[in-house]
């Protein structure tokens, strides 16, 4: 294994990456496949994981993925998934949190359900899927090399900036304060957990404003780097927190955002020195 193998192969791991058939979950798992681990895939949709699997598998990549269903929106779905995952593997060395959802609509009349729906999701069900499968990061844990957890979170639980979707930036705040808590709590078991935080990437998610390149284009023009993100900043940042070159990393929010997080318009003195 040559020197950047050996910090950033995740060869002979074994992750679960939920929501993983489509936008940012399907770049973790394909990054993670090319770097040798065993991925499971596993979100609302099984037929989807199950053909995001098929299609993984035939890049020919040192890792394998396996494609099943799997809800996190009840206590119910998260106790089936948890007994799928336990039937597949007796350790768990990674788990990326990234089944989500959104609600955008206009303040006046943005829905009570919006916060039920969205919190239990994002915030509620990342926190109980975890939990669950401790047993399995605490199997994969040692000193060396510690088990991870990474959460999605986003740029807008960093900025102040809803666009209508009230829900779903609070959720994305609470998501990176959880992670920030958990990464303290889980340090003693040699588990580490951060979060990415990401900006515009082209997903179902994000689609209707980024499903052409020339909208994603356009969408570009509003971030300091000047385009959206590619799945290979997802790679990176995905095979350094998850590989050896990570392994003292936690309670980070990772801002894969092009610095969209650091932006300020404002200018103290600007328009007095003009």
């Amino acid at each position: 294994m040559d020197y950047l193998e050996n910090l950033f192969s995740v060869k002979g791991k074994t992750a679960l990456v939920t929501g993983g058939a489509t936008g940012i979950g399907k770049m973790v798992a394909t990054a993670l496949i090319n770097g040798g681990a065993t991925v499971l895939i596993a979100s609302r949709k099984g037929e989807a994981c199950v053909a995001v699997a098929e299609e993984l598998n035939a890049l020919g990549a040192p890792g394998s993925a396996v494609g099943f269903a799997g809800d996190v929106g009840t206590e119910e779905g998260i106790a089936a998934l948890v007994a799928d995952v336990k039937a597949r593997t007796d350790a768990l060395h990674i788990l990326v949190n990234n089944a989500g959802v959104t609600w955008g609509e206009p303040l006046d009349t943005f829905p009570h359900m919006a916060w039920h729906k969205v919190m239990n999701i994002n915030v509620g069900g990342l926190f109980t899927l975890t939990r669950e499968l401790l047993p399995l990061l605490d199997a994969a844990a040692s000193d060396t090399d510690p088990a991870r957890i990474i959460n999605l979170g986003s740029v807008m639980g960093t900025q102040p900036v809803a666009e209508g979707a009230y829900s779903y930036s609070a959720s994305k705040a609470a998501v990176h304060h959880l992670t920030r808590i958990l990464a303290n709590e889980f340090a003693r078991r040699r588990i580490t957990v951060n979060a990415f935080a990401p900006g515009p990437f082209q997903s179902k998610m994000t689609a209707f404003a980024t499903g052409s390149d020339e909208q994603a284009a356009k969408v570009g023009m509003g971030v300091p780097l000047g385009r959206i993100g590619s799945p290979d900043d997802v790679a990176g940042a995905t095979l350094y927190l998850c590989g050896k070159g990570g392994s003292y990393i936690s309670g980070a929010i990772l801002p894969l955002d092009g610095g969209l997080s650091v932006y300020s318009s404002m200018g103290l003195f600007a328009h007095a020195l003009e």
